[in-house]
């Protein structure tokens, strides 16, 4: 009897192997990791201020205004993205 139930619950394990699956999420999608070089989308790196950023880059398309503490606010270029804490450059990234 007890050989017959162990071979039942083998024979639904089995059967129930292809229904447990798990789905692969990548967070990080690699074909969006732009170099910041000439061969890529030249950008502002941290640490710069804005007046390096408005001398090298020019004056961006849109200027957000800084909210919450530290204040973060971003400047949008055609190319991307440029992310600030107080005056200086914290981020830049480019846009998908």
């Amino acid at each position: 009897m007890l050989t017959n139930s162990l071979k039942i619950i083998s024979a639904l394990l089995l059967l129930a192997a292809p229904l447990a699956q798990a789905e692969v999420i990548s967070i990080a999608d690699p074909r969006y990791d732009v170099a910041n070089t000439e061969q890529g989308v030249l950008r502002p790196t941290r640490g710069m201020s804005k007046a390096n950023v408005t001398n090298k880059f020019g004056e961006p398309e849109h200027k957000t205004a800084a909210v919450g503490e530290p204040p973060i606010s971003n400047w949008t270029y055609p190319e991307f993205v440029v992310y600030f804490e107080h005056n200086i450059v914290i981020h830049s990234v480019v846009p998908h």
